[in-house]
């Protein structure tokens, strides 16, 4: 009877530890997911040509006062030899600028908390989805995030991605929530001091290339990259 309760104890212990070796590192306590257009920032043409010959309405008064008419008057310098060029090799400079259209994609988020005293600097998580017409189909989309993450606080993660929640889009029937059963899950952890927490059955080697690739180029304002 003792060694009985004895395996029985064993047994609770076992399936206690793999249970807590299987959780994501952090717990996420929102997430969503839509379709939507990334815009292309409009870049900023730096001047060309000699610099325009300053008069008296550029000086800070006519300036400020122009500046509180209801009626938005033109900058009389802009109708000046030197302004009417400036805008003429402008308007050059936008028709021979390779335009970027706009991207058409996915806006993944997820709200993560970090319950550990450590501060979390890098996170890899994941979109998973599961068709519900056919469950044999399935689809990760992960992403790697640079972040800094106190104690006790909640974080917003949020990542854009041109691939969707199947690798078949219909143009004609886009995909929707309700046909995808979907769950998001913190794959990797990485802390402030270097140490590493990452769920057992995920392996950092299986998305090494793409964490290469998505750290070529320098971080931006971006909070994740997809991977």
């Amino acid at each position: 009877m003792k060694f009985a309760a004895f395996l029985y104890v064993v047994l609770v212990v076992l399936i206690l530890s793999s249970f807590s070796f299987s959780q994501d590192p952090l717990p996420v306590t929102r997430s969503s997911w839509q379709a939507t257009v990334k815009k292309v920032q409009k870049a900023d043409l730096p001047p060309t040509g000699p610099a325009k010959q300053i008069i008296v309405d550029d000086t800070v008064g006519p300036r400020t006062a122009r500046e509180f008419k209801m009626d938005h008057p033109e900058n009389p310098s802009d109708q000046t030899p030197d302004g009417r060029r400036a805008t003429i090799e402008k308007n050059e400079q936008e028709a021979n600028t390779p335009r970027a259209e706009d991207a058409k994609g996915f806006a993944y988020t997820a709200t993560v908390r970090n319950d550990s005293a450590k501060t979390v600097k890098v996170i890899y998580w994941e979109y998973r989805f599961i068709d519900k017409a056919d469950p044999t189909k399935s689809v990760r989309r992960q992403f790697l995030c640079s972040v800094n993450i106190k104690k006790g606080a909640e974080f917003d993660l949020s990542g854009f991605s041109t691939l969707g929640p199947t690798d078949t889009i219909d143009a004609k029937n886009p995909p929707t929530k309700d046909k995808f059963d979907a769950a998001v899950r913190v794959n990797r952890v990485e802390y402030a001091d270097e140490d590493i927490l990452q769920r057992g059955d995920w392996k950092f080697a299986d998305v090494k290339t793409a964490v290469d690739r998505a750290t070529a180029t320098p971080w931006g304002k971006e909070i994740c990259r997809p991977l």
